[in-house]
């Protein structure tokens, strides 16, 4: 298998249109910028596929979007690499922007179909996402999240939303510059209701992100926003109790968030 750390070769990025002796790795990432291109490394074919596919689709004035790049020849993956436009910007915590980014992407995707990869996955968010959604049954270490989840566990209530592929990753990988709109270079499927993006990027801002309740309370208007809260919260407590390297600042910052969700449920 390559390694992450190598650089994509001259013929690649000749092939996607992009400098051939200009490559520079993107800090803490196994991407690489040559000129106005991005180039990824793929270790998953189908997933890599459907990912250019889906930011291919979006078209939404509200948000910048890293797209994919077709090669010379018409290919999205060439050499083991893909390759998309390069965007501006850094991670930042900016709560309610963060949620309305999701808000307006998940409005713009409602008509991707659902992956089929996603019935092969088994990492550890897919099994805490079917656990969340009371899908699938496993032990949750109790030291690790699995105690506030069996509190939390018996709110579930039934959710009359439409599912459609939501984004379950979203406040990291939003970038953003200045007051240019939030940029998107990745995409992590669900197949959910599209508030669930929403609600994960709201859990994640509690969590990790310094946000308070008064978030929370901003996007009350969303439709069952009270159980997709709920649903978000318990799918990042039990990936982390699943996690056998999670840490226990994750764990805290999980507890502060199952707190304030439990307080408006």
């Amino acid at each position: 298998m390559r390694s992450t750390l190598e650089r994509p070769p001259a013929h690649v990025c000749a092939a996607f249109g992009g400098p051939a002796d200009a490559a520079e790795r993107l800090p803490d990432s196994t991407a690489w910028r040559c000129g106005d291109l991005v180039f990824k490394p793929v270790t998953d074919k189908v997933r890599t596929l459907w990912t250019a596919h889906a930011l291919d689709y979006v078209r939404e004035p509200g948000l910048r979007v890293g797209k994919p790049v077709r090669s010379t020849d018409g290919r999205w993956i060439v050499g083991g690499w893909t390759a998309s436009r390069f965007l501006s910007g850094t991670h930042e915590h900016r709560g309610d922007a963060s949620v309305l980014a999701a808000v307006k992407l998940h409005r713009a995707t409602i008509g991707l179909p659902r992956p089929d990869f996603l019935d092969s996955r088994t990492d550890v968010d897919a099994v805490a996402d079917r656990v969340a959604w009371e899908e699938l049954e496993v032990p949750l270490e109790e030291t690790k999240g699995g105690r506030w989840f069996e509190v939390l566990a018996p709110a579930r209530r039934p959710i009359g939303l439409p599912s459609q592929v939501a984004h379950g990753e979203l406040l990291a990988g939003l970038l953003f510059d200045g007051d240019s709109s939030p940029g998107l270079v990745d995409f992590v499927p669900y197949y959910r209701p599209g508030e669930y993006g929403a609600a994960i990027v709201a859990v994640d801002a509690l969590a990790w992100g310094g946000a308070g309740r008064d978030l929370l309370e901003r996007w009350a208007h969303l439709p069952e926003w009270p159980q997709l809260l709920l649903r978000a919260v318990l799918f990042r407590l039990a990936a982390n109790a699943l996690n056998p390297k999670s840490t226990q600042a994750a764990l805290d910052g999980l507890r502060a968030a199952a707190r304030e969700v439990s307080g408006v449920l």
